[in-house]
């Protein structure tokens, strides 16, 4: 039965309900979802016939480019005063994370409330931070941010509400790429971003990250989720 989806256990633990992707776009894996009760991921390129997409009854939520950066062309941008630490205190960084990433494709997808998107951030945040893939952004002797990584990946990248809109954003999207090629070593970083976030990815392009592709992303609903769960 699951020879064309995978389990992910991490977003059913957020939306009470069977969770899965589909390991690859073929009409057997599409009715595989018409015999299985859960929520289902597909991602696709973006030239791909969407026709039997539809059939099946899924549906498109967002499309995310893959911006990439070698050391050698990044445009650094420094600001005094930014400093990383391992020493931070979580709920901070929970409390960034939950109103920090509100425009993401769970979002986006009106089977999803909002309560239940904005868990799977925290969550996802609370696993990175028990797994020592996240560093705090100190500004002004206060906790203004965090990143997190994964080997040669920039996965999420946060400020505090308080520091939006004063022109920090390259200083410290900048800092944080210059701190995650020195301590992984790799010599070249690649992200996701989203179209619908044109200020993250101008930021990203400006400092020299140039794109490398993208995919659609689309879900279905089989069955209903236990809202207010």
């Amino acid at each position: 039965m699951t020879e064309y989806l995978e389990p992910t256990p991490w977003d059913k633990r957020n939306f009470l309900i069977d969770t899965y992707q589909l390991t690859e776009y073929s009409e057997a894996a599409l009715q595989q979802t018409s015999e299985t009760e859960g929520h289902f991921t597909l991602k696709v390129s973006p030239s791909a016939d969407t026709q039997n997409l539809v059939k099946y009854g899924f549906y498109y939520v967002d499309t995310l480019t893959e911006p990439v950066c070698s050391r050698s062309r990044l445009d650094t941008v420094h600001q005094e005063g930014i400093q990383f630490s391992r020493e931070y205190d979580p709920e901070k960084i929970l409390d960034i994370a939950a109103e920090a990433f509100s425009g993401g494709r769970f979002h986006r997808d009106f089977n999803i409330p909002d309560y239940m998107a904005d868990r799977r951030y925290r969550n996802w945040v609370g696993d990175l931070m028990e797994q020592d893939q996240i560093l705090a952004l100190h500004f002004e002797d206060k906790t203004a941010g965090f990143f997190a990584y994964e080997k040669d990946k920039i996965l999420l990248l946060g400020m505090h509400k308080d520091f939006r809109g004063r022109g920090l954003a390259k200083a410290f999207t900048s800092a944080c790429v210059e701190e995650q090629f020195r301590i992984t070593g790799y010599d070249r970083l690649k992200t996701s971003i989203s179209p619908s976030n044109p200020a993250s990815l101008n930021v990203f392009i400006s400092l020299g990250f140039r794109l490398n592709g993208a995919v659609d992303i689309y879900h279905k609903l089989n069955g209903s989720l236990p809202v207010g769960g």
